[in-house]
């Protein structure tokens, strides 16, 4: 245990634990459809067609979506598409490439 090393108290076990244990915990971690790890920079390909909101366009099984981008919420993924831009898909209907 060293001198310098910063404690949090922790309500669920009722115990002082390092910030760095605190910190491991609250890692999220992404998973497609099928389970997978996504981490940021990977390439997708959708499992289903989707219809994009807003516009007439729908997206077919099979697309391949680069460079993916993670959020805050475990549930979706930001990237781009050639036509689209700012799209946000849910990590449900990918799979890893």
């Amino acid at each position: 245990m060293a001198a310098d090393e910063e404690y949090v108290y922790d309500e669920a076990s009722g115990e002082w634990l390092p910030a760095s244990e605190i910190a491991a915990r609250s890692e999220v971690v992404v998973r497609d459809a099928a389970g997978n790890v996504l981490a940021d920079g990977d390439s997708v390909v959708l499992v289903k067609d989707l219809k994009v909101k807003g516009t007439s366009t729908v997206l077919k099984q099979g697309t391949v979506i680069r460079t993916i981008r993670l959020t805050a919420n475990p549930e979706e993924i930001d990237c781009r598409h050639d036509s689209i831009r700012g799209l946000v898909l849910r990590t449900e209907f990918v799979r890893k490439r």
